[in-house]
């Protein structure tokens, strides 16, 4: 990591993505809270500009686990329109999407309802994280 960041995290700022029309989904919020210190990928939500611009810059697959397509940048990067697990709105998810060190990110709440859903064991210990951090005040 270099100046704290990590360089997934680096890598998706230089992207230079239309702020309200992305926002970090999965555990990267965690991430970027410094909350957690890895990650399999950065799972990103977009839309319109910022969903045009990334459709130019990565690989377009079909995750057939998750029928979604996603634009793939680098390795560790995965975009996409909508939510493979289950059924949230894409719009409200950016527009509520909190800023941190320059990356909008799904609010927690959002964050722990689809943890609450996936229910695989890293979901459980990131969800103990979040509450446990709420209960400290963050």
């Amino acid at each position: 990591m270099s100046d704290g960041l990590h360089p997934w995290l680096a890598r998706l700022i230089a992207l230079n993505l239309p702020p309200h029309d992305y926002a970090l989904f999965g555990s990267g919020p965690l991430l970027v809270r410094g909350w957690i210190s890895e990650v399999g990928d950065l799972d990103v939500l977009a839309r319109g500009a910022a969903w045009e611009q990334v459709l130019q810059s990565g690989r377009l697959v079909h995750l057939d686990a998750f029928d979604v397509d996603v634009v793939l940048i680098g390795e560790h990067i995965s975009v996409g329109t909508r939510w493979g697990i289950g059924h949230f709105d894409v719009n409200q998810l950016i527009d509520d999407a909190e800023l941190i060190k320059g990356i909008p990110c799904v609010r927690l709440d959002h964050v722990a309802a689809y943890k609450r859903i996936a229910g695989r064991p890293k979901d459980d210990a990131h969800l103990q994280i979040i509450s446990r951090r709420a209960a400290d005040g963050g």
